[in-house]
């Protein structure tokens, strides 16, 4: 067990319990650039650790985060891959262990939707949700498991849904994909607990993002109306949650399914 992941013990200054710091702290972020996965880069930043942001593209608030990562100490490091492409995304894990020499934290994050229903469904649009779900995150934990065993210690976040929980009509090939990442993390806790390896799940409801300001009012308000709360999260919800996960504020928890959704799969 690595010192970060030992007993808790209480950081210098005002607050620091409430934001567990991650300072010297090698993570990647799949799908890093957009959206969730934005959030929690910034929010890895801000605390202080080193973050490899894995996506197509970059970032559009580049600055913004090269800004947080000066401010706290970290370092951002964008590399271009693929997800969907076994091969390419394995050589870029691999390159990363290789540079960064620790891997603490891994967040699978990256996600695509293509949603309709069944009767319509091409087996084009289920193969592409599931390997870009899926099987990238299988690939890149894999590649992370093997390092943090061997310095036994380490935290595997994966970014489900409710709707893996749940269900959603139009959506079998993402709701099937995010119920898969659920069983796959309990299974890899399982497997490398006694190494001192986490594994949890964030399984968010309906986050303000790109891709939901993209439905039409009537699906929005349904959705609202199946909220408690009455309102859609905020990235940040979610990014604060992987935080306290990837610290060591949360080293005697493992194999657990967190929802952040305003209460709307309880």
């Amino acid at each position: 067990m690595r010192p970060n992941d030992a007993a808790v013990t209480p950081d210098a200054g005002v607050g620091a319990r409430s934001r567990p710091t991650l300072a010297g702290r090698n993570a990647i972020i799949t799908g890093g650039s957009r959206g969730i996965g934005n959030a929690i880069a910034r929010e890895f930043l801000l605390r202080g650790a080193v973050v490899y942001s894995l996506s197509r593209s970059p970032a559009g608030n580049q600055a913004d985060l090269d800004t947080a990562a000066r401010d706290a100490g970290g370092a951002l490091h964008w590399r271009e891959v693929d997800v969907t492409r076994e091969d390419d995304l394995s050589r870029m894990m691999d390159a990363i262990l290789a540079e960064a020499g620790t891997l603490d934290v891994l967040v699978n994050n990256a996600g695509i939707t293509r949603d309709g229903l069944i009767f319509r469904m091409s087996t084009a649009d289920w193969d592409e949700v599931i390997r870009a779900n899926l099987t990238s995150a299988f690939i890149a934990s894999r590649a992370a498991a093997r390092a943090m065993i061997r310095q036994r210690s380490g935290s595997i976040i994966n970014i489900s849904s409710v709707s893996g929980i749940m269900g959603n009509a139009g959506q079998v090939n993402y709701s099937a994909s995010k119920a898969g990442l659920i069983g796959f993390s309990k299974s890899l806790a399982r497997e490398v607990a006694s190494r001192g390896v986490r594994v949890n799940v964030i399984a968010p409801g309906f986050i303000a993002t790109d891709m939901t300001a993209a439905l039409e009012e009537k699906a929005r308000a349904a959705l609202l109306g199946l909220i408690p709360l009455g309102r859609p999260g905020d990235a940040a919800d979610v990014a604060a949650l992987a935080a306290f996960l990837a610290s060591r504020e949360a080293a005697y928890i493992t194999g657990q399914v967190i929802a952040v959704d305003g209460g709307m799969s309880m």
